[in-house]
């Protein structure tokens, strides 16, 4: 199928835990590129999300964005420190014993010492799996936006095609009558230099400048391009690549037919199918 680069998707989720949101947006890359943004507590998972991202997707620049608002407190619990409070006690109990008018020491007071009390964190498995849960639901918003981007892109490129094989399908039609021209204007061109050549010499003449001007091999070429084009519009797989290449292909014989053409026709035949390579190129440039 294809698919472009771009495109973004936004999923959320709440439960009993907290309030995630997914934010996913890729654009075109030579290659994957993926970033993450994550809440400190959620870090740990970055080394997961990087998995998931390079197994669901081929190129692009990808940025995924996470946040998170915990919701949930009733799991905290106070865990009491009580052989640190005891020593804490104790040598209160002893500096007193010292001082003079020593100030009274409450319980709050020895709560706040630290490590005395501490809050117990709730088991973070099921907000991890939760997470990852959400973010292969992003990933598939992700590549459906991806594949409707490419749907209309195939359809622009396959219009391309089309327009292509037109233009290749007259010049095709008009090498006879560029031919015979070629002929006139060479007998014409005789004529006024009074010249009075044999007509075995005339013939080769003509069949040597014709052979010059002969562009089969390159419209044969682009008929094939077509053909390959077309054919990769229909795999299952990431063909950005190779239609990019393709498209030098195209640009290769584009330039050689303008070259050799030899009437005006010709020429903005040439002139146009780069003008069609150029849309195609720009339209490819997006492809996963």
């Amino acid at each position: 199928m294809i698919r472009s680069m771009t495109g973004f998707a936004r999923c959320e989720s709440t439960s009993e835990v907290g309030a995630l949101t997914w934010e996913v947006r890729s654009v075109n890359h030579r290659y994957l590129d993926v970033s993450t943004r994550l809440p400190e507590e959620l870090r740990a998972l970055e080394g997961a999300v990087r998995e998931r991202v390079i197994a669901r997707l081929g190129r692009g620049k990808v940025e995924c964005a996470l946040r998170f608002h915990r919701t949930d407190t009733t799991d905290k619990t106070l865990v009491l420190n009580e052989d640190l409070t005891k020593a804490v006690i104790a040598t209160i109990g002893q500096v007193e014993h010292w001082m003079m008018n020593a100030a009274r020491v409450g319980a709050l007071d020895v709560m706040r010492w630290p490590g005395v009390v501490c809050q117990s964190e709730p088991d973070p498995q099921p907000l991890h799996e939760a997470t990852l849960n959400l973010l292969d639901q992003t990933l598939t918003a992700l590549i459906e936006y991806r594949a409707r981007e490419g749907r209309h892109i195939r359809g622009l490129l396959e219009s391309r095609c089309q327009a292509i094989a037109e233009q290749v399908a007259q010049v095709r039609v008009r090498r006879p009558a560029v031919v015979t021209a070629l002929r006139e204007r060479l007998l014409s061109r005789i004529a006024e230099l009074g010249v009075d050549l044999e007509p075995g010499r005339l013939e080769q003449e003509l069949a040597l400048q014709a052979q010059k001007l002969d562009v089969a091999e390159e419209l044969d070429r682009l008929d094939g391009h077509i053909e390959e084009v077309l054919a990769c519009l229909q795999r299952d797989e990431p063909v950005g690549r190779r239609l990019d290449f393709l498209m030098q292909e195209f640009n290769r014989e584009a330039n050689t037919l303008g070259s050799k053409a030899h009437d005006m026709d010709t020429t903005q035949a040439a002139v146009e199918l780069k003008v069609l390579i150029e849309q195609m190129r720009e339209q490819i440039q997006n492809l996963e």
